[in-house]
């Protein structure tokens, strides 16, 4: 090769690349025990982090990671939590007027040139379905509501048509909801799926008892996995009345914040569930408590995605979860394949039958857990980086690079 050529091929090479940007993120809380937005995020970062200059300002903060700037945002009250909300899109604002290319905001702010979508929006979740003089009454109770106004009014701001604005959602129903709630918007939302890094390691029959022993479980029950931070929403109830009717030996460990546990402790007495059901806790690395199950169960009543489904595949466990009516995640799934999605996940006896197949049927938990494997495979952070780095690159400021 020439020199000429040389110095071409460089020069094409260089402008293929992308150009380093200054990107600000902001995530109240930015930390990986927090919930799937907060880990969504916080996979992001580490991805993005060696090819851009990441500034993350965040209220709560237990994440390091090389090349990533950490600004803390002041909590002057943390409830009630709508001021906060409020304080927290403002000073972020004042922060990121100036001096950054891309503004990424996984929260509710009117700022942004990147709009993430975790939940189903709050003027959804109020009107939707309603007619008549059900949705006037509505109106009222929002009228009359210091906490739903302001809520409403973030997410108007937030969603309002921009030049070069774009909007992401975690899943196709929830990009479907959000044209019912945002017509305006639609042209603005793209789909960009969480993601998945695969375990470095198997898991061995020795890993897994290395696993129990470290989390206090026992070391021959068939262990179910449940992993939430809000218990009741996630279907813990009905997986209780399910779990009372399986075996003596299948026992459940939960994982996620303990506030909720108290309003269980009644159900589990009285199903007589003591000795079965195991609260871990908030664990900032879930890993041991994959390796420990054998099976993850995730009856969820509301999921844009789910990544703990994800994970939980990632990990080789065979799954059970909500249709793509209650989480984003199985729309992307085959039943029988690479997961057992049940319908309903308010029906105890459907969610008992899934799991009673899981436990009776050795082929179809071995084709489960090679199907999770392969689908988590095709799920990977470093490809979810890619599609986030072109939807930077095609915004508002990305005219200007």
């Amino acid at each position: 090769m020439t020199a000429s050529a040389s110095c071409s091929s460089a020069q094409e090479s260089k402008e293929s690349a992308p150009r380093k940007l200054r990107i600000a993120v902001l995530n109240r809380t930015f930390s990986t025990t927090g919930g799937g937005a907060e880990h969504y995020s916080v996979a992001l970062v580490e991805q993005l982090a060696a090819r851009h200059e990441i500034h993350v300002f965040a209220q709560e903060i237990d994440h390091q990671w090389p090349g990533v700037t950490y600004h803390r945002i002041s909590m002057p009250l943390r409830k009630p939590r709508w001021l906060n909300q409020l304080w927290f899109a403002y000073r972020t604002w004042y922060a990121t007027r100036y001096g950054f290319d891309i503004v990424h905001s996984h929260e509710n702010t009117w700022h942004g040139d990147v709009q993430t979508v975790h939940v189903l929006p709050v003027k959804y979740n109020l009107f939707h379905g309603l007619t008549g003089w059900r949705r006037a009454l509505r109106h009222v109770k929002v009228a009359l509501s210091p906490r739903l106004l302001t809520y409403l009014a973030l997410e108007h701001l937030r969603y309002a048509s921009r030049p070069g604005r774009k909007i992401v959602v975690t899943s196709s129903s929830l990009q479907s909801i959000m044209k019912i709630a945002y017509p305006n918007c639609s042209s603005e939302v793209r789909v960009v799926s969480p993601g998945i890094t695969m375990p470095a390691l198997p898991v061995t029959a020795q890993r897994k008892s290395q696993a129990r022993i470290s989390l206090g479980l026992p070391a021959s029950a068939y262990c179910l996995l449940f992993v939430a931070n809000d218990y009741r929403k996630k279907g813990l109830e009905v997986l209780l009345e399910a779990l009372a009717k399986l075996p003596e030996n299948v026992v459940l460990a939960v994982v996620g914040h303990g506030t909720q546990i108290p309003l269980f402790k009644s159900q589990i007495n009285s199903l007589k569930l003591n000795s079965r059901v195991f609260f871990l806790g908030s664990l900032k690395d879930v890993g041991p408590a994959y390796d420990a199950a054998d099976c993850l169960a995730h009856p969820t009543l509301e999921d844009t995605f789910g990544m703990v489904v994800l994970e939980a595949m990632a990990h080789g466990l065979p799954v059970v979860v909500s249709s793509s009516r209650y989480c984003g995640i199985s729309e992307l799934l085959q039943t029988g394949l690479n997961a057992l999605v049940v319908q309903d996940p308010r029906n105890s006896l459907e969610l008992l039958h899934a799991l009673e197949l899981l436990l009776i049927q050795p082929l179809l938990r071995g084709q489960l857990i090679r199907g999770a494997t392969d689908f988590a495979l095709n799920h990977q952070w470093r490809e979810v980086a890619f599609k986030q780095e072109e939807i930077y690159l095609s915004s508002r400021k990305s005219s200007f690079f």
